[in-house]
């Protein structure tokens, strides 16, 4: 094993098995899962997050994971609390003799892991939020593109999240003497590819197990627990399209083949963010998802093994 790694990295776009491949080799080399996904840290949003907790179950054991169900749905967790659970959880399991490895495929959390990202608590801004009220979409996305650090690329979902964007890059920019050092982690990444026509058609038939599985009634028991529409539509993609369909905005049909398209989207930019990741200088060994699992898991060992 690489003595010279504090931790390993498995991501990968949607549908890809990046899960259950993390669990295996979490299973062979004694160590526990440090979940990067942004949304399974909500409790009750089970299904529509895809928080298959099978995957975690190896020759009937449960793998210890992290950092899943740890908010409430309704709460906006973000970029900032999510390096400092990390960081605890991470500590703790080092702490312990064994290996972290950062499983899940929302690349802003990974990022901001691997490349140290500041730790700022940014607070909300009325005066400058003021100056951008007239400004239409085009213009808050281009401003915001100016500015030369990273983004999520979930930003430009909503007027909300890309005022929210220019507001945390606006305090940077007047107090750029701000922000904790952040430890330097020494990782192993990989990620697992997926060619374009496997995926899709791994997403649309995943989507239609989980609407067999019950993510509508999911999204009314969220509802019914007094989560109102409009923090579901912020998380996005599942509970967004099934608020929409709950409301009346869409029938049933029409609010399957959207959501379909979205992910499929989603995956796309997902994909985008791992090559920026690889040309901003964080180096992705990519394993083809078309191997059987097995040869996944082999790859990774043996790679580890090497330290190469």
């Amino acid at each position: 094993m690489d003595q010279h790694v504090d931790l390993l990295v498995i991501t990968g776009p949607t549908a890809s098995g990046k899960t259950r491949l993390g669990a295996l080799v979490a299973a062979r080399l004694g160590g526990e899962i440090i979940s990067a996904d942004s949304r399974q840290v909500y409790r009750g949003m089970d299904i529509g997050t895809g928080k298959d907790l099978d995957d975690y179950i190896v020759e009937g054991r449960q793998v210890p994971f992290h950092l899943i169900d740890i908010r409430d749905p309704g709460y906006k967790y973000n970029v900032y609390e999510y390096q400092q659970d990390f960081l605890q959880a991470f500590e703790d399991i080092r702490s312990r003799g064994r290996l972290p490895l950062l499983v899940g495929g929302t690349g802003l959390y990974v990022e901001a892991v691997l490349k140290g990202y500041r730790l700022i608590r940014v607070p909300v801004d009325p005066e400058y939020r003021a100056t951008l009220e007239g400004k239409t979409m085009e213009e808050l996305a281009a401003l915001l593109a100016s500015y030369k650090k990273l983004h999520n690329v979930t930003d430009l979902d909503t007027r909300k999240r890309v005022i929210r964007a220019l507001e945390i890059e606006h305090y940077y920019a007047m107090h750029p003497e701000e922000g904790e050092d952040y430890p330097a982690i020494r990782a192993r990444v990989f990620g697992v590819f997926v060619d374009r026509d496997t995926r899709r058609a791994n997403i649309s038939r995943r989507l239609r197990q989980r609407l067999g599985a019950g993510m509508i009634e999911e999204v009314e028991k969220l509802l019914e627990r007094g989560v109102p529409h409009e923090a579901l539509q912020y998380y996005g993609l599942e509970y967004k399209y099934i608020s929409l369909y709950l409301l009346g905005e869409m029938d049933y049909e029409t609010m399957v083949r959207r959501l379909e398209t979205a992910i499929h989207q989603f995956a796309k930019r997902q994909m985008t963010w791992f090559r920026g990741m690889e040309r901003r200088g964080i180096g992705i060994d990519w394993i083809d998802a078309a191997l059987p699992q097995e040869e996944q898991v082999e790859r990774i060992i043996s790679e580890m093994a090497r330290g190469s």
